[in-house]
């Protein structure tokens, strides 16, 4: 892994997203970059669920806590190590794998499906979503169709672009990591190691591959330019 963040502050938790929107802040900002924490969120769960409040979390077989205010859809599957937080809704035929870390007030929606990712609060994720070995931070919104693809074809470990330069992960299976507020459009692909920074958009049908700047707009044809 890598031990140092010099010259790519940009990347670091504390520039993608405000503290007070997840339960798993002390862990993301144990490591220089937020990927790292991707291998420790089943034991992160696994952890908190035990400090949850029995008046506020309804406890289903060994390591899974819905609040009580969530609506379940009858057909959504949960697997095991979730949390899912007050008033957060997972809607028809949503797949939540598991090792899903999932904050107040977001939207899990038809036929998404989840694993091992950490979702702030209100985050959407409402249509035909895939949102693996990733983190999406407050109110980050993806439209129909669009997915983080976590595995390279080459099957090679993740890096991540910026500045000219690869940053080695060390992870096979890494998806993507959206700051607060992004918003990515319909059926856009967010290549393995995709890291986007708060209040950026990502054009409907893009395909995104390294560090996107915050406050900014990344078009189909790949130009990026700044938010006006």
């Amino acid at each position: 892994m890598t031990n140092t963040s010099i010259g790519h502050e940009v990347l670091r938790a504390e520039a993608l997203f405000e503290p007070g929107h997840t339960a798993a802040w002390a862990l993301l900002t144990r490591f220089a970059y937020p990927w790292e924490a991707l291998p420790h969120i089943h034991e992160t769960i696994l952890k908190l669920g035990q400090t949850l409040e029995d008046s506020e979390y309804e406890k289903h077989g060994e390591d899974i806590w819905i609040h009580k205010t969530a609506t379940i859809s009858p057909t959504a599957h949960i697997g095991s190590a979730v949390i899912i937080g007050a008033g957060t809704e997972v809607r028809h035929c949503a797949y939540i794998r598991g090792s899903a870390l999932i904050g107040k007030g977001a939207v899990i929606g038809n036929s998404t499906e989840i694993k091992n990712a950490i979702l702030f609060d209100n985050v959407q994720v409402p249509h035909f979503n895939y949102i693996g070995d990733s983190i999406l931070g407050y109110k980050a919104h993806t439209g129909a169709g669009a997915i983080t693809s976590n595995v390279k074809s080459d099957h090679s470990l993740v890096t991540v672009k910026h500045g000219g330069q690869r940053i080695e992960t060390g992870l096979k299976k890494f998806g993507a990591i959206l700051g607060d507020h992004v918003e990515v459009g319909c059926n856009a692909v967010l290549n393995p190691g995709t890291v986007i920074g708060k209040n950026a958009v990502i054009y409907p049908l893009s395909f995104v591959r390294g560090f996107i700047q915050e406050n900014s707009i990344h078009k189909q044809n790949g130009e990026i330019i700044t938010k006006k």
